[in-house]
């Protein structure tokens, strides 16, 4: 190794080249910004197994290629458990329409101080009976994140459900006598 700073030196010399090489294979910036630091991170704690500083351009550039099939690798993992909560959530049976009726009126109201986001996704696939893929196509985003965006509404609203009625939440509403939230956030 020479004495102008090594192996990582040569590598964040060569940053510019590497950040072109990623960006034309991944087609985002931002991502080939985060690739190319998580594997500099990598290559600096490698860096004392090296020791030639041209062999490790080389190897640097195989360092990369191997992070970008990870990446997608992950990716395409994580599509397909998307893809398939979407359709496990198509799939799940539709309420029952005298249950939609009977919805305790304050968890009806708390529907409302959610997100507005939240708000519709339950209002539109929940309440009204929309499927996701409908629901996703009216409001322009893919029938996986809708079902994503379905599932955290459902989870935000269970959690407003338990702090401002643990009654209802735990044991169902029979006899809604809760007053009504008001912009209630707890």
């Amino acid at each position: 190794m020479t004495d102008d700073g090594g192996i990582p030196a040569r590598l964040l010399a060569e940053r510019r080249a590497f950040l072109g090489f990623l960006e034309r294979r991944v087609g985002d910036r931002d991502l080939a910004e985060d690739i190319l630091q998580e594997s500099l991170a990598k290559a600096v704690e490698r860096a004392d197994s090296i020791r030639d500083e041209e062999a490790a351009v080389a190897w640097f550039y195989r360092v990369l290629r191997n992070a970008i099939i990870d990446r997608s690798r992950r990716a395409a993992v994580a599509d397909r458990r998307l893809t398939e909560y979407a359709q496990q959530l198509e799939q799940a049976s539709e309420p029952n329409p005298s249950h939609v009726e009977q919805v305790c009126q304050c968890v009806r109201a708390l529907v409302d101080t959610l997100k507005p986001d939240y708000s519709m996704a339950l209002e539109q696939v929940d309440l009204a009976g929309k499927s996701l893929a409908d629901y996703a196509q009216e409001v322009g985003i893919t029938a996986n994140n809708a079902g994503v965006r379905v599932h955290r509404a459902r989870k935000a609203l269970r959690k407003e459900v338990l702090g401002f009625c643990r009654m209802c939440a735990e044991h169902g509403c029979v006899d809604c006598s809760c007053k009504k939230p008001r912009g209630h956030r707890p």
